[in-house]
């Protein structure tokens, strides 16, 4: 009986190791990730920017 549990459980191994369903939801984790870090870049960098740009021209405004 050990036999054919051992050969359940290595079978087993088997086909989770072939399945790929995992494997699509990290990869889909670590694109989420990438896009947010280079979305979060962006919007840090252009929101720094346009307050620059809005105080040059309140400034000149103002004179």
């Amino acid at each position: 009986m050990s036999t054919h549990g051992g050969y359940t459980v290595i079978a087993t191994i088997r086909q989770l190791w072939r399945e790929d369903h995992g494997q699509d939801v990290a990869e889909y984790a670590v694109m989420l990730a990438v896009i947010l870090v280079i979305v979060i870049g962006t919007v840090r960098l252009i929101g720094g920017n346009a307050n620059n740009v809005f105080s040059q021209v309140s400034n000149s405004l103002s004179q």
